[in-house]
């Protein structure tokens, strides 16, 4: 199936590794051509070269928490290919950790980039698809039900499934689309650390391996194809809902 990838522009935040980079390299890989952000400017610029180099990726650092951040990567896109098409929304996973346990500064510092950070992106780039366009949100199935030792992100998340919704009720009429994307155990770095922190990874690696129904860690290309699909215009009917991407461990309807 040709996902109409072609030519199209997308900036992608949180992009040198892990699940944003693996879905640019889904995006390149269909003719697309991608702005890269994170906060380590070295990785961003060898994320950027891995994928091409300036004709195909561009490489910016920039962090979610600079309110100039969303403007700067809408104007880079423009400068470097001329368009923009829509974006993929990551955000470095906040600290883990119980509810109850985490600081009030922790909560406030992650309130700034996982939420705020990620709401003035979304209104920012779908304010700018003056012709239509998508942008999807790398959010985790804590969105719909906790998932132990990450209580920020069980606070935050779904939050931002319900600010997309709204952004995707208000923009849909001039065809911009916002999707959720709820990924569950991706074999990525934050999970490696994860797994780290429990004191014997390969048992937790097995124990989270076991509550999966496909009884595996999902690959971030996984991940990264579905993210593609969703952001091209092969998914044009699709919007304002939140996509899984686990292996089969929600078991909501």
């Amino acid at each position: 199936m040709d996902l109409g990838l072609t030519d199209r522009v997308y900036v992608l935040t949180g992009a040198s590794r892990g699940l944003g980079f693996a879905t640019a390299q889904c995006l390149v890989a269909d003719g697309a051509r991608v702005v890269l952000s994170a906060r380590d400017a070295d990785a961003v610029a060898a994320a950027a070269h891995r994928l091409g180099g300036p004709e195909h990726a561009v490489g910016l650092t920039a962090d979610l928490a600079d309110a100039q951040t969303p403007e700067r990567l809408v104007a880079a896109a423009r400068e470097h290919f001329g368009r923009l098409d829509g974006a993929l929304v990551s955000v470095g996973g906040p600290p883990p950790g119980s509810a109850a346990s985490i600081t009030d500064e922790q909560w406030r510092r992650s309130f700034e980039t996982v939420f705020l950070g990620t709401v003035r992106m979304v209104r920012t780039v779908a304010e700018n698809l003056a012709g239509g366009g998508a942008v999807g949100l790398v959010l985790s199935t804590s969105a719909r039900g906790p998932v132990p030792g990450l209580g920020i992100s069980n606070g935050l998340r779904p939050g931002l499934v319900g600010m997309a919704k709204d952004v995707a009720d208000e923009y849909g009429p001039r065809g911009v689309r916002v999707v959720g994307l709820l990924p569950g155990r991706i074999m990525t770095d934050r999970n490696v650390e994860l797994f780290a922190a429990t004191g014997d990874p390969d048992r937790a690696r097995a124990e989270a391996e076991a509550a999966i129904p496909l009884r595996r860690i999902g690959a971030p290309d996984e991940f990264g194809r579905v993210a593609a699909f969703v952001l091209s215009p092969a998914a044009s009917y699709l919007t304002g809902v939140t996509v899984p991407v686990d292996g089969g461990v929600l078991r909501s309807l």
